[in-house]
């Protein structure tokens, strides 16, 4: 059976277009570091500007959350925590807390939890929620960030990274 000339340069820009779709998801530059550095500056700074515009108005303009944090609300979820280290955000390591911030609360929370916490993946680039956990990082003091960097380096050796 023979296979016409179109066919052919079909079949292969096919194969081209998804190459390099493939390329463009997997191999292009991101928008930024892939991890939360609490001491770069830019990164830092970064990250105060797009914390006051997408997450001040729920865990407070200085990371300080919503009153009563700990009890919960009428609906059963529970209000915004606190960012710096009177909460608990610096319990957890860096991915989940990434995950939580792309993905919304339920992505990480026990079966049954109900959390409040939205998905910020579609509103936010992956470079974007990395500077915001390093401006969060940074404003924790040297032994929160020594603690928790410790909590990190357990949980990516625990996941063989």
């Amino acid at each position: 059976m023979s296979v016409s000339p179109r066919v052919r340069l079909g079949v292969g820009l096919a194969f081209v277009i998804g190459v390099a779709g493939w390329a463009w998801t997997y191999l292009a530059p991101t928008d930024g570091p892939t991890r939360a550095d609490p001491l770069d500056a830019a990164q830092v700074a970064r990250g105060r500007d797009i914390y006051q515009e997408a997450c001040a108005s729920c865990h407070g303009r200085n990371l300080e959350g919503q009153e009563n944090w700990r009890s919960p609300l009428p609906s059963g979820g529970l209000p915004a925590p606190p960012h710096d280290e009177s909460g608990h955000t610096w319990h957890h390591p860096d991915d989940i807390l990434f995950r939580v911030t792309k993905l919304g609360g339920g992505a990480e929370a026990p079966a049954g939890f109900q959390s409040n916490m939205p998905a910020f993946g579609e509103a936010l680039s992956d470079g974007q929620i990395w500077a915001i956990l390093a401006y969060i990082k940074s404003r924790w003091p040297e032994a929160i960030r020594l603690r928790q960097a410790e909590i990190d380096r357990r949980y990516r050796q625990q996941r063989g990274g």
